[in-house]
């Protein structure tokens, strides 16, 4: 892998708005526009079941932190 600034040259990073756009009308064609809210949704649970794991695995490191 590169550091930062090689990663930034070759064109990745954070996705603006131009791009969601592109992706959302991909997403659109392929999937027609009753799917689309679908997977939104799908992908938003998936989103915050990740969230909540990484919650708990992160207080379960401080907990054993603190306990040394």
């Amino acid at each position: 892998m590169g550091t930062e600034n090689e990663v930034k040259k070759m064109g990745f990073g954070r996705i603006g708005f131009q791009e969601l756009l592109v992706v959302f009308g991909i997403a659109l064609l392929i999937f027609g526009p009753s799917k689309v809210p679908e997977i939104g949704k799908a992908i938003g649970n998936g989103i915050g079941e990740f969230r909540k794991a990484s919650r708990e695995i992160t207080k379960s490191i401080d907990i054993e932190d603190n306990k040394e």
